[in-house]
């Protein structure tokens, strides 16, 4: 079971352009919304200790439950966005959705796959992934932060893992079409080949139409011969 994620931050009173100051303070400015008990709340703007919670943050997917401590009131949130820095990394803000833990909410769950399969080692083939995502639909608390799925039955050119095959818990419902592809496996030579054949007929197209430039030019030069003579 994975270990409750707890998160601390204080109510935010500068807002606007005096952010900025709170960044150069080492704090995180962030925001809070969505719903508690089935109730809509309003928006809280709040900060983070930057370090600190670039700890946690960095290590969160969009199915994480998040434990956040505001002050003295603890909410039950997921990550939404987080804002970066596009040259130095660093977070410039954050936003959290509060849900309510009796409420059930679909959401789109990494799936990580574990293991090398065996046909990558005996056969020399390669794994061609599909999917990346699974959508679910389940209540917060029985959220996955990933899927693991298991590499290591992948035995030979026909193997393949679809939607379909995963043994998941019933606490939630898979919303993705079961004959998604996850992964399969096929040989590396056969895109070779295809990329060989590919030249093949690009330059036989390529003497193809030399040929007749050739031709024309000739037809030309002649033509200008005559109007010469």
């Amino acid at each position: 079971m994975t270990d409750k994620i707890v998160l601390e931050a204080q109510k935010r009173t500068l807002k606007g352009k005096k952010v900025k100051a709170l960044r150069r303070q080492g704090f995180l400015p962030g925001i809070i919304y969505g719903r508690l008990a089935k109730n809509q709340i309003d928006p809280i703007a709040i900060q983070l200790d930057l370090h600190e919670a670039s700890k946690t943050i960095n290590k969160l997917t969009g199915s994480s439950l998040v434990t956040l401590k505001v002050d003295d009131k603890d909410y039950p949130v997921v990550l939404r966005e987080a804002q970066k820095d596009v040259i130095y990394g660093t977070l410039k803000h954050v936003d959290f959705m509060a849900v309510s833990l009796t409420e059930k909410l679909q959401t789109a769950v990494p799936i990580e796959l574990i293991g090398q399969a065996p046909a990558e080692i005996s056969m020399a083939a390669v794994v061609v992934t599909g999917i990346s995502e699974l959508e679910i639909e389940c209540l917060p608390q029985d959220m996955p932060e990933r899927i693991e799925v298991d590499a290591t039955v992948l035995v030979d050119i026909d193997s393949a893992i679809y939607v379909k095959d995963l043994d998941l818990p019933d606490t939630y419902e898979v919303l993705t079409d079961p004959e998604e592809l996850i992964a399969g496996v096929t040989y590396v030579t056969i895109e070779e080949e295809e990329e060989e054949e590919e030249e093949d007929e690009l330059a036989e197209l390529f003497d193809e139409d030399m040929e007749p430039e050739v031709i024309e030019k000739g037809k030309k030069d002649e033509d200008l011969e005559e109007e010469e003579d």
